[in-house]
């Protein structure tokens, strides 16, 4: 199963944060980097934490690491969508 998701980003910096909206315009995941610590949780903010990472921004990733931990967090609330979608 495919999950078509976009990041929405909510806050510019301290903290960083997206969310993850499906493609019916759902709210599916949360994405917030805080004093060098990133998350991702799937169905929101107190979802479950499905991703979590140490990038070398702090309360913002620099431009050279933001494509790919998001990618990463993205994939991860898919995966967890699908996992949830497929035991229910």
């Amino acid at each position: 199963m495919s999950t078509d998701i976009s990041l929405q980003r909510t806050c510019y910096a301290c903290p960083e944060q997206y969310d993850a909206v499906n493609e019916a315009g759902e709210v599916v995941g949360y994405l917030r980097l805080r004093h060098g610590y990133f998350t991702a949780q799937a169905g929101g903010p107190d979802g479950p934490e499905v991703y979590e990472a140490r990038p070398e921004g702090d309360g913002i990733f620099t431009e050279e690491e933001r494509q790919g931990y998001l990618d990463a967090a993205v994939e991860a609330i898919r995966s967890a969508l699908a996992t949830a979608s497929a035991v229910s």
